[in-house]
């Protein structure tokens, strides 16, 4: 039976890595949630590019950044993790640069701000999930990585908020928001390296000696690339569906995204915390049947008339939130307790790759399975992510590491620093 794990804000962010490292991601998130909402909208405005151009050049710096995560998890497995996590702040650093110093027209440098933007973000969770998975051990480390989550999404969502405000200011206000957004990675970049903690490379050293190469997680990863559908669905398919299909105002794209953003930051750490009696597998097909089972409701939905489809949605969005909580913390959980110590690092990262690929192709697929119609969108997510979750709950584990073995005393850190 699984140990019951505590919720606790001063459990929570000790696990998590301390409060140093806590201020360090809501500042990083929430100069992520200043600019990357944003970013097509810098291009076209600020350097007068076509929306095709820009949207064809942030494409291409998501899909080429997610060849960095083997060089990623590699660097972890030798013992480095809060320097990986400022570095993936800093790389973002020299994206912001570029995008401050690109003259109107210049494609090159804009692509080239959006790779270094991308390398970052594909570097950051696996760097992340790695440096808690050092810190805090067994569900404790659920709990952690459930908070981190909600700390991330706050504090993007703040972000956002600021930056709507200051939109009215055109092109002047989006480079100013490019300046903060950079001055905010720079101090959690900072801030991170100052953390010092390391996990012991002679540990992970022995263990690859005993145990061998990382699981390979195939099915799980595959799976994964299905799952994360899910988190393009309140940005993309939806407000597609409600502005486009059903004529509704942008208003309804709007309360979907705000009730995301306060169901995750609510109910990620509480809904981890109750679902801990459950074995994580379980949990994650659990969410694909969530998840599915929403998709059914939005196309149940979308062929009310159009004065009710649109509160329909966003009520049927709230169950598809709860799924995407379930996911969240339950995914990065199940293949940090699956790896061994000596290959944590390259197993996060080929999680992060399945999660960047599901990210990237996602928008493209819900597009033309819209344009389609609501059957061929919904029912397609349905029974795509059913046949995930059902991979995933029969599959069997080959072998598990359990959690990560890296004793504390063994994590460098400043000396003071909170426990």
């Amino acid at each position: 039976m699984p140990t019951a794990i505590e919720s606790r804000p001063r459990a929570l962010v000790r696990a998590s890595g301390g409060p140093r490292y806590a201020v360090a991601l809501a500042v990083d998130a929430l100069g992520t949630g200043l600019l990357r909402p944003f970013l097509l909208l810098y291009g076209v405005t600020v350097l007068g590019l076509s929306a095709p151009v820009t949207g064809i050049a942030m494409t291409a710096g998501i899909v080429v950044a997610l060849a960095c995560t083997p060089f990623v998890g590699r660097w972890l497995d030798r013992g480095a993790r809060s320097t990986v996590v400022a570095a993936s702040m800093l790389v973002r650093v020299a994206g912001v640069a570029l995008l401050l110093a690109a003259p109107a027209g210049n494609v090159a440098m804009f692509t080239a701000a959006a790779l270094f933007l991308g390398v970052g973000n594909q570097a950051w969770p696996a760097a992340h999930a790695a440096l808690v998975a050092t810190v805090a051990h067994g569900r404790e480390r659920d709990a952690a990585l459930a908070a981190g989550r909600a700390l991330r999404n706050g504090g993007m969502g703040v972000g956002a908020l600021l930056a709507i405000a200051f939109l009215t200011g055109g092109a002047t206000a989006l480079q100013a928001l490019a300046a903060v957004t950079g001055v905010a990675y720079l101090a959690a970049a900072a801030l991170t390296w100052s953390v010092r903690s390391r996990a012991d490379t002679a540990e992970a050293e022995a263990g690859e000696q005993v145990q061998g190469p990382p699981p390979k997680m195939r099915t799980l990863l595959t799976a994964n690339v299905v799952y994360t559908f899910c988190l393009n669905v309140p940005e993309i398919a939806l407000p597609l569906v409600l502005v486009t299909q059903l004529d509704a105002s942008p208003a309804w794209s709007a309360v979907v995204f705000i009730a995301n953003t306060v169901m995750v930051v609510a109910l990620q750490v509480p809904v981890t915390v109750l679902m801990s009696r459950y074995p994580r597998r379980s949990v994650l097909a659990l969410s694909g049947a969530v998840l599915a089972a929403s998709y059914l409701g939005f196309l149940a939905a979308s062929l009310l008339g159009h004065g009710w489809a649109a509160p329909a949605i966003v009520a049927v969005s709230l169950i598809c939130n709860l799924g995407e909580i379930l996911y969240a913390g339950s995914a990065t959980a199940l293949v940090t307790a699956l790896a061994p110590s000596h290959a944590m690092g390259r197993a996060l990262a080929r999680f992060q790759f399945s999660t960047g690929l599901g990210l990237a192709v996602s928008p493209a697929a819900i597009t033309a399975l819209a344009a389609i119609g609501p059957a061929a969108l919904w029912g397609g997510l349905a029974a795509a992510t059913l046949a995930a979750a059902g991979a995933v709950a029969t599959e069997r584990e080959a072998r598990s590491a359990g959690p990560m073995r890296i004793s504390r005393r063994r994590v460098q850190v400043p000396a003071g620093r909170s426990r």
